[in-house]
């Protein structure tokens, strides 16, 4: 909304007065907001966003587009987008029944046009977006995402964002190898755990990290080393031995956190994960 100011003038006999200021206010036509339903992001993540918007005029709005910017941000000579929006998630809701799916153009920038939306009525605006390689990483990255209505019978466009921000917290994933692969009886077997974190906090004590495992055939005769370091059993880790059963003391295996650089050429966003080792050794 916007206020307005108005002052008369009334002139005789070389006199001039000016009247008192009268104060308007125009109400807007259109208002709008933008929501994410999450408010952080990893890598490939879906993200979905929520346009709402209310005509408070007593005319239609039509030819109403929404265009869509998807995060765009400079890079040097370069313009990065850090989102992708997902195929077929566009959705567009009029005083709340689902409408035909409108015209969209995936862009970037997105544009989902061809929509009319009658007097004292409102909208939703439903759609997913993917975090894509550009999408910021680290402590300081975000995205900032802005959309801008535009329609015949609108004068000025209106223009909404929302902020989302890398998630902080370790994100880990495991892989398991066995070295030799084919073995005698009574010979000897390493189990490799390899933990990563592609997140951008460590995985700490209070993370309570366990790895866990049943060992078969069983093994016998169990060494256990966690980044080089022999582990004690019943201090960093528990064994069954009469069924193989094995598991890690919760938050004795940490993780360190991710560290992450931006390509000077590509702007794609590099991660180098944090890596712990776990090796189990033991005799079938």
């Amino acid at each position: 909304m916007a206020q307005f100011t108005n002052t008369a003038r009334l002139s005789y006999n070389d006199t001039v007065i000016n009247s008192n200021v009268a104060t308007g206010e125009i109400l807007e036509a259109l208002s709008a907001s933008k929501t994410a339903i999450m408010d952080d992001y990893a890598r490939n993540d879906e993200i979905t966003y929520v346009i709402s918007a209310l005509n408070s005029g007593s005319t239609p709005i039509t030819g109403l587009t929404v265009t869509d910017d998807l995060g765009a941000y400079p890079f040097g000579e370069q313009t990065l987008v850090p989102l992708s929006l997902v195929e077929n998630s566009v959705h567009l809701y009029i005083n709340g029944v689902l409408q035909p799916t409108p015209n969209v153009t995936a862009g970037p920038p997105l544009t989902v046009s061809g929509i009319t939306l009658p007097p004292n009525s409102n909208l939703l605006l439903i759609y997913e977006a993917e975090a894509n390689s550009f999408a910021p990483l680290g402590d300081l990255g975000s995205i900032v995402n802005t959309a801008t209505l535009t329609g015949t019978g609108l004068p000025t466009p209106v223009t909404v964002s929302e902020t989302v921000v890398p998630a902080q917290e370790p994100l880990l994933t495991i892989t398991k190898s066995v070295e030799p692969a084919v073995i005698t009886e009574n010979g000897t077997v390493n189990y490799r755990f390899i933990i990563q974190n592609v997140g951008n906090t460590a995985a700490d004590e209070a993370a309570s990290v366990v790895v866990s495992d049943t060992f078969d055939p069983v093994l016998s005769n169990l060494t256990v080393t966690f980044n080089g370091e022999t582990w004690a059993e019943g201090v960093n880790y528990t064994y069954v031995a009469t069924d193989g059963e094995f598991a890690t003391v919760a938050g004795r295996v940490s993780v360190p956190a991710a560290s992450f650089a931006q390509d000077p050429t590509t702007g794609e966003w590099i991660i180098t994960p944090g890596v712990s080792v776990l090796t189990v050794t033991g005799t079938v």
